[in-house]
């Protein structure tokens, strides 16, 4: 079979419209993603689990009246169960679990006509704005090898930014969407939340921090596909607004004039990089030029508080979650084989009492309101996807100090440090400080409120990497989004944008 050279030339609903038309056929497909993963994978990492003969399978039996028939596609390695192949989250302890379950959106990106080539590379537990698992080891980006690709779905996203599938599945619980987007110069849109199925064993998975879709290269992929898998499903505690018309119809419309609010404020003890900053004001011109009205507006919030009430529903949903394991697979086990930096979490967690849990929800509606405010004066806001450009591989990970600290924490003195209230609370704003500043991502504030949110792929820096920007919407409206996404796109395209590898 003759490679088809010219795929990376069309996007995800371009390919399906290729294989309706009888251009080419599902199984022409599938051969040349699994060519391209076998090529690039071992420079990039990014996929852990090849399925070439499952997707084989698949394309063979692809039903044409799918939206997205026969279009490759990638899982995230955590979240998206598909039943009878591992699912690890990332973590070394998890290895041999194998789903005997679909998750609901894996079900619904089937439906949807989806090849499934395989599962991607992803942070333990999520937990990290980098991809660099102990239990699988580094993703790398597609730009430069040098450096990170994100996360916590990093590994969807460098196999998307280097054409090895046009989209890929995501979750984001702080940015894990928005982040590797920008990192790897794709399309990363967070759904408002209720909108995507997140169940059936996550149906409030952090509180509801946590949402499921793609990264993609094109604006309307992103929107086809939440066409195809976005709407309520059972026993949820969430819903949303019901779209007015399908989402791939938005892009193709032009926005009216908007009001958008920005800001490039300092955060967590540093300074925005200028390369971020120049992303940011870039954009501003361009939006002038688009006919928006742009002005700067500084939210009533800092990111430091958003981080802290943010991190404390984080560690203890990561606490329970290593309870459980405990008592599936025994503590000796479980300290062993995970982390130490998680397990370090857990054992923060494990301190923090029912009151600081309250306070922090009910900070999160405080949050909410402010945003909601800001949102009412403008038709959305603009900042930095991230407060500098992709950080190199490895130096994210923690310093030999800081290995020590975990190491005391996790110990039996770790407990008698934590049993004291001042100390767990000094502890925990030192670990939002050290962790975010390393990345000083601006995207927390969207998955605490539940609102939709958009890293665009505008800006390359001078050492030719990308920075995106973030773009957040009022409740229930991804339509606004996707229309000003589809003019940004059209205006300044980046779809056609390839990176050296």
């Amino acid at each position: 079979m003759t490679a088809f050279a010219e795929y990376d030339q069309f996007d995800g609903t371009a390919l399906a419209k290729l294989v309706k038309d009888g251009k080419i056929s599902a199984t022409e497909l599938c051969e040349e993603a699994i060519r391209r993963a076998e090529n690039l994978n071992p420079k990039l990492n990014a996929i852990i689990t090849p399925m070439y003969d499952y997707a084989r399978n698949a394309a063979k039996h692809s039903r044409p009246d799918a939206p997205l028939c026969g279009v490759p596609f990638l899982l995230k390695d955590a979240h998206h169960a598909l039943k009878g192949f591992a699912m690890s989250s990332g973590s070394e302890l998890l290895k041999a679990f194998v789903p005997q379950y679909d998750a609901e959106i894996v079900s619904r990106f089937k439906k949807a006509g989806l090849v499934i080539l395989g599962k991607t590379n992803t942070p333990e537990f999520k937990l990290a704005y980098v991809t660099e698992p102990k239990a699988f080891g580094p993703t790398r980006n597609p730009w430069n090898l040098d450096y990170s690709c994100g996360g916590s779905s990093g590994g969807s996203a460098a196999s998307v930014a280097a054409r090895i599938v046009p989209f890929a599945s995501a979750t984001d619980e702080g940015g894990s969407i928005r982040v590797p987007a920008s990192y790897c110069g794709l399309f990363g849109l967070k759904p408002s939340r209720g909108r995507n199925p997140v169940g059936p064993n996550f149906d409030e998975e952090w509180n509801g921090m946590s949402c499921s879709h793609v990264v993609t290269r094109s604006v309307r992929d992103s929107a086809a596909i939440l066409d195809a898998v976005s709407g309520l499903e059972n026993g949820s505690p969430y819903g949303t607004i019901a779209p007015e018309r399908p989402f791939i119809e938005e892009v193709k419309i032009e926005p009216r004039k908007l009001r958008i609010g920005f800001h490039t404020r300092s955060a967590y003890g540093r300074e925005v990089h200028p390369e971020c900053i120049k992303a940011v004001e870039q954009t501003c011109k361009l939006l002038e030029s688009l006919g928006h009205d742009v002005e700067e507006a500084v939210p009533d919030y800092r990111e430091e508080d958003v981080a802290l009430n943010w991190t404390i529903i984080m560690i203890g949903n990561a606490a329970a979650l290593v309870d459980k394991l405990i008592q599936g697979y025994g503590q000796s086990k479980v300290s062993r084989d995970l982390e130490l930096s998680n397990y370090a979490l857990y054992c923060i967690g494990r301190r923090l009492k029912a009151l600081d849990f309250v306070k922090a929800k009910q900070r999160w509606r405080q949050l909410g309101i402010i945003m909601d405010k800001m949102l009412n004066k403008y038709d959305m806001m603009l900042t930095p996807t991230l407060g500098e450009p992709p950080v190199r591989v490895g130096s994210q990970q923690p310093s030999k100090a800081d290995k020590r600290s975990m190491k005391l924490l996790s110990s039996s003195i770790g407990k008698i440090i934590l049993s004291n209230r001042k100390l767990t609370y000094s502890i925990l704003e030192e670990l939002v400080q050290n962790t975010m500043k390393g990345q000083m991502p601006f995207t927390m504030i969207a998955n605490i409120t539940g609102q939709p949110a958009m890293s665009v792929p505008l800006y390359w820096s001078e050492n030719g990497l990308p920075c995106g920007v973030q773009f957040i919407g009022r409740y229930g409206d991804e339509a606004k989004l996707l229309r000003l996404a589809g003019q940004l796109e059209k205006a300044q395209s980046w779809v056609d944008r390839k990176p050296m590898i």
